[in-house]
């Protein structure tokens, strides 16, 4: 079993708490020393309560699943001998109102883009079979309840 930590920081530093008018920057530090700037989503609270330029959860949330996605890509890739030199996704998070009307993350869809080299090339067969695969053993897919797809692009394809 395996503990991750991270500690979220907000501190007020205005008036206008109580009435809603404050900023929803914070920090997020992970238990390595990484410290992230965060900040409530634009679309959910207009600026200036919060900041675009910094992560916020549901762009956190898209992230976490792709980057576990591509892990486990490289990793089930690697074993069967396909060498990777660039792997890019374009993930995307869908939020749609839940019966309750409450928004939820209802979709990411994953478009990775992955560049190979090497002699053994996978077919396109491998390479679905290996996106159902990481699909299959991504920790952070087996944890939400949020429909996951995955829609690879051709290879050659990570710059663009």
């Amino acid at each position: 079993m395996s503990q991750h930590t991270a500690i979220i920081r907000w501190e007020r530093k205005e008036e206008g708490f109580l009435s809603g008018k404050y900023s929803r920057e914070h920090t997020w530090i992970f238990d390595g020393g990484a410290v992230v700037a965060a900040s409530a989503a634009p679309t959910n609270v207009p600026a200036p309560f919060s900041n675009p330029a910094n992560v916020d959860p549901e762009e956190a949330f898209v992230a976490a699943i792709s980057s576990c996605h591509m892990l486990w890509f490289l990793h089930l890739a690697s074993r069967e001998g396909f060498q990777l030199d660039r792997y890019q996704d374009r993930a995307i998070g869908r939020m749609t109102p839940n019966e309750k009307g409450v928004k939820w993350v209802s979709q990411v869809v994953l478009r990775p883009s992955i560049d190979w080299s090497g002699a053994k090339r996978p077919s396109a067969m491998d390479v679905e079979r290996l996106h159902h695969q990481a699909h299959e053993q991504c920790f952070i897919a087996n944890s939400v309840k949020t429909e996951i797809l995955v829609e690879a692009r051709q290879e050659g394809q990570c710059g663009t």
